[in-house]
Order: structure tokens, then C-alpha cells, then sequence
């Protein structure tokens, strides 16, 4: 019950947004949004933390000739990504407030209705329903950037959907071989226990592996992701930056461990080769971005590199660093954007160029993006580092070498985060317009106050994310012995 409430009340909110119209589109969209995040509380208090089964489950007939169910529930993995979007959809309602004049109500409609069916796609356990939440999640994303997008946002947003949906037609050829294979069954759980020959689950995994990859995204299928950051609104990029990312990696850790273990043994070689490309090379072509959008863009690219490498090193530290690397970049990247929206909204520029003695006019945002900036270059004692110190622990187990590279993430995070962060923030005030800013309002304070209490948090201590998802990383490398890189 509460999982279908995590689903269908932002989805309600949504449409009655729409009911409603221009006039009292954003009291009613804040509501809906913390009724969204109110009942997913309690799938956390609740939680048994030494199960590593699937908990909350909701199980009805769906289309019941193909032997298709609305399944749901949640494990230790999947429930913080639930907790984590409808959190992150309360901070976006707030951060649009005023920030969004034209077609108020359908934007923030897209927003409540996109936030329903991420957690429907965290918490489907029938394939078919998983795939259908799946693509429905590039709808309202599509028309957040096609329509309040920047000046390119019809050219970002095709290439965003036109890459994604390529990728997802191989995964449905895929779903359908699994379908077969296991008797005309589409749950998940079901083909977590398929036999399945090498040679098939090779297929399969590179079948799986396209449409995740471009979502994570990785190297070489990024380059849809700076265009679409570039040109979404402030919301849109928190949303894609924070939650839409982390649907690839889910699905590995879903899909491609559990039911592919030898083709998952197999081929890390080159999962891990393409994380550490990701990693160390775009980190390079990260310090040379001006636009501040797009540098936080590759950035996410480069800590999201993190993550796969952290699944395919198939040890605890990976796995549970990798996790707790999406959660906290779902944290950083949403305040570095919200960041950049602030001072966008200021000077209608995200260009590293024409700021500079930030400082000086608004010293209060200065600190806020600071601890941001430092969380981004994995400081100790924030999110940011825990995540990324696990993953290189766990890399250090299965392989020196691996680590070193790996490791490499920590110079170049610090270099293009640092290096944008005085540019912007400190120096004289060489724009007359950065003269004339003005400080955070309380709407802006009360948005990044509540990302900095979630990052401190997890970086002094992290031990609410970790014990939860304990149980469940242990039953999945359970699935997958450990290789010998």
C-alpha cells in the first residue's frame, strides 16, 4: 500500500495541478510533493534491516493473458532511491517557486508525475511494469526541457529521447527472451534464478547494457547529457542530474548482476575499462568546460564512472560505495545546479567569464556553494567522499592498479570544482552586474540548507545509508562470485 501511495499521490498532485490551473498550481504542487515524501517515510522506520528480501510488497493481476502482475517492493538498495526522489521533488517545487512565469501549472505537473513514476521504476518487480515506468519517465522529461528549456532545448531534448529510447528497444528484445526462456513469466525474481548458457547471457548483457549505459551515462554514449543540462530549466537538471541518472545503475545492480553472473564475470574487464575512461577522461575534459552547466554536467559523467566501476569489482566495499555514491551525487550534483540556477536567475549567464567577486555581494551563497564545491572534490567529512573512498577500497582489494587510476578522480575533481569556484566566487568584482546581486532569499536558503544539512550528514555519518542496504548487497554478491582481475 504505501508503495503504490509513493507512485500514485505525486502522480495525483500532478494532475490535479493541471485541474487547478495558473492560479494555485504551486501551493498545491508544494502539497502534493510533501505528501509524496511523508509516505515514503515510514517504508524507511519500517524497515527491516536484516532482511535481504524484497519488503512492502504489493502484488495484483495486471494483464493477466501474459501472465503480467502490478508488482511492487522495495530492498535495501532500491528504498533510498525512493527516498531520495521524493525528497529532491520537494526542494525542485521550491526552487521553481518564482523562478517559473509561463505555464506554471504544466510545470510543475511534469515534475510531480515524473517524481510517481521513478519510484515506480525503483520499485516495479515485474518486467513489463518496470519497462513501462521505465520509458514513461522520458515524457515529462522531454517536455520540461522541449518546452522550458534554453535557446537549443528543441534540438537537446530529441537527442536525449532519440538516444535513450534506442538503447530501451534492445532491453524490451531482451525482456522478451527472458520471457520466453522462464516459461511465460515476467517477474524479476523469477529469472534472478533462470539457467541461462554463457553465450545467452552475453547477449543479454550487452542487450541490458546499452540501454543502462545511456542512461548512467557512460563513455562514449555521454554526449547527450551536457546538451540536455545545458539547455534544461534549473529543475530539470536537478531531476536529471539526481535522479534520472541513477536509473542505469539501478538497473545493472537489478537486471545485469544478479541474472547475468558469468557474462557479468566475464566481461568486467571492459565495464571496468570503460568506468575508468570515464573517470579519468572526462575529469580531463571537465577542466576545460567555461560554461558551468555543462562542466557540472561531465562532471556527473565522471562520478558516475565511480559507480560502475564500484558494481564490477563484485566486492562489498565496491557495491555498497557505489551506492552510496549515487545517493550522495544525487545530493551534490542537484545543489551545484540549484547553484547555478541561483546566480542564472540573477544574470541570465552560466558563463565561468562573467562572474567573479561573487563574494562580495552575496557572501551568504558563497558559503553554501563552497561546502557544495568541496562535497564535489570528495572532502572528507562530506557525502562526497565516502562513496568514492569505499569504491577505491574496494578497487584496492580486486586491483592496485585500478585503484591508482580510480584515485585519479580526487586530483581532477578538485582541480575543475576549485578552479570554477574561484573564478566565480572570489577576486575583484570586475561585472557591474555581479556588483548589483543580491543575497538568498529565504526560499533559496531554506532549499540549499536542507542539501547541506543531507550532505554533512552523510559525510560525518553514513552509517543510516550503509546498515540499509547491507543485507541486500550481500545477497546480490551472493549471485556473482568474486573474479580474479
Amino acid at each position: 500500500m504505501l508503495l503504490s501511495l509513493a507512485i500514485w499521490v505525486p502522480i495525483a498532485a500532478g494532475m490535479a495541478v493541471l485541474a487547478a490551473g495558473e492560479r494555485h498550481a504551486r501551493w498545491i504542487a508544494l502539497a502534493g510533493a510533501l505528501a509524496g515524501l511523508l509516505v515514503t517515510l515510514p517504508l524507511y522506520t519500517g524497515f527491516d534491516l536484516q532482511s535481504a528480501g524484497f519488503q512492502f510488497e504489493v502484488k495484483l493481476p495486471w494483464i493477466q493473458r501474459f501472465n503480467v502482475h502490478y508488482h511492487l517492493g522495495v530492498d535495501g538498495i532500491s528504498l533510498l532511491f525512493v527516498l531520495l526522489n521524493s525528497f529532491i521533488t520537494v526542494l525542485v517545487v521550491i526552487a521553481g517557486w518564482s523562478a517559473i512565469e509561463t505555464r506554471v501549472a504544466q510545470y510543475f505537473a511534469s515534475f510531480l508525475v515524473m517524481s510517481g513514476l521513478l519510484n515506480g521504476v525503483f520499485a516495479a518487480l515485474d518486467a513489463v511494469l518496470f519497462y513501462v515506468f521505465f520509458e514513461a519517465t522520458l515524457i515529462p522529461m522531454f517536455v520540461i526541457i522541449g518546452v522550458w528549456g534554453g535557446p537549443n532545448r528543441v534540438y537537446a531534448a530529441v537527442k536525449f529521447f532519440l538516444y535513450t529510447l534506442f538503447g530501451s528497444l534492445l532491453m524490451l528484445v531482451a525482456l522478451l527472451y527472458l520471457y520466453d526462456k522462464s516459461g511465460g513469466s515476467f517477474a524479476i525474481l523469477d529469472w534472478h534464478r533462470l539457467p541461462l548458457s554463457l553465450e545467452a547471457q552475453k547477449w543479454l548483457f550487452f542487450g541490458f547494457l546499452l540501454a543502462f549505459a545511456v542512461k548512467v551515462p557512460m563513455w562514449p554514449v555521454h554526449t547527450w547529457l551536457p546538451d540536455a543540462h545545458t539547455e534544461a530549466p534549473t529543475g530539470g537538471s536537478v531531476v536529471l542530474a539526481a535522479i534520472l541518472l541513477k536509473l542505469g545503475a539501478y538497473g545493472f545492480v537489478r537486471f545485469s548482476l544478479p541474472m547475468f553472473p558469468d557474462a557479468a564475470r566475464e566481461l568486467a574487464w571492459l565495464m571496468i575499462a570503460l568506468s575508468l575512461v570515464a573517470i579519468a577522461y572526462i575529469g580531463l575534459v571537465t577542466l576545460v568546460q567555461t560554461d558551468m552547466k555543462r562542466l557540472i554536467a561531465y562532471s556527473s559523467v565522471s562520478h558516475m564512472g565511480f559507480v560502475t566501476l564500484g558494481f564490477f569489482i563484485f566486492n562489498a566495499y565496491g557495491v555498497e560505495g557505489a551506492l552510496v555514491q549515487m545517493i550522495s551525487h544525487g545530493f551534490v550534483s542537484a545543489a551545484l545546479f540549484l547553484c547555478v540556477g541561483v546566480m542564472y536567475d540573477r544574470m541570465h549567464s552560466r558563463q565561468i567569464g562573467d562572474y567573479g567577486g561573487v563574494v562580495n555581494t552575496m557572501p551568504r551563497f558563497a558559503s553554501f556553494m563552497m561546502l557544495f564545491a568541496m562535497a564535489n572534490a570528495g572532502l572528507p567529512a562530506t557525502s562526497g567522499f565516502v562513496g568514492e573512498f569505499m569504491v577505491i577500497m574496494g578497487a584496492m582489494k580486486a586491483n592496485f592498479w585500478v585503484a591508482v587510476v580510480a584515485a585519479t578522480t580526487l586530483v581532477w575533481g578538485a582541480a575543475y570544482t576549485l578552479w570554477m569556484y574561484k573564478r566565480v566566487i572570489f577576486g575583484e568584482v570586475a561585472n557591474a552586474n555581479v556588483a548589483s546581486l543580491t543575497d538568498l532569499n529565504w526560499r533559496e536558503t531554506t532549499v540549499l540548507a536542507a542539501l547541506a544539512a543531507a550532505v554533512l550528514a552523510m559525510g560525518v555519518y553514513p552509517l543510516p545509508f550503509t546498515e540499509v542496504m547491507h543485507a541486500s548487497v550481500n545477497e546480490l554478491l551472493r549471485h556473482v562470485a568474486l573474479p580474479k582481475l
